[in-house]
């Protein structure tokens, strides 16, 4: 089940006397968390700030909530996890929320063969990011997510099927061989 709440950053600091935050944002770029209108305290969704404004600034957001108006109130948020509202969130087709994919079965589309789980999400080594899956038995295997590796991603089957480069998870040359 999706969560309805999703985590997008973490109050770290304050900015000026008049209330203003610093977020660090766990989303692709600050400028995504700069589109949310409200922003929340808890991943049920119960306590809320309404934001007069959100900007990006160097690695942070700075933020500025109804209510915050003292340094003394913004340094009390210190350390508090920021979630958004999936109903708020778009994400262009072929996109997905980290934690969504975290723990979707990873299997091959040609064989069946599961590989495990997507454990952890590496952003932008290089040029793309980094899929770290975890076998049963604990082995890790990091699995670059480019198109001609992820070929279906299933959300809410929790599944992804790919393609593994030749030798990724055996050390065995794969042949893969068109259906005529």
């Amino acid at each position: 089940m999706k969560k309805p709440y999703l985590e997008a950053g973490k109050i770290v600091g304050t900015h000026g006397v008049r209330g203003e935050f610093k977020i660090q944002p766990w989303c692709d770029s600050a400028a995504f968390l700069c589109k949310f209108k409200t922003l929340y305290l808890d991943a049920a969704g119960q306590n809320s700030l309404t934001m007069q404004s959100l900007r990006p600034h160097k690695n942070v957001v700075l933020a500025k909530a109804d209510g915050v108006t003292s340094i003394e109130q913004a340094e009390a948020l210190r350390g508090k996890i920021l979630y958004i509202s999936r109903e708020d969130a778009h994400l262009e087709e072929g996109k997905w929320f980290v934690q969504d994919l975290l723990s979707c079965k990873v299997i091959d589309i040609d064989t069946g063969e599961e590989y495990g789980i997507l454990d952890e999400v590496i952003p932008g080594v290089g040029a793309n990011d980094v899929w770290c899956v975890k076998s049963q038995t604990g082995e890790e295997t990091l699995v670059p997510a480019i198109p001609d590796v992820v070929l279906e991603t299933d959300i809410d089957a929790g599944v992804i099927r790919i393609r593994p480069l030749s030798g990724l998870f055996d050390g065995k040359e794969r042949v893969v061989r068109d259906a005529d």
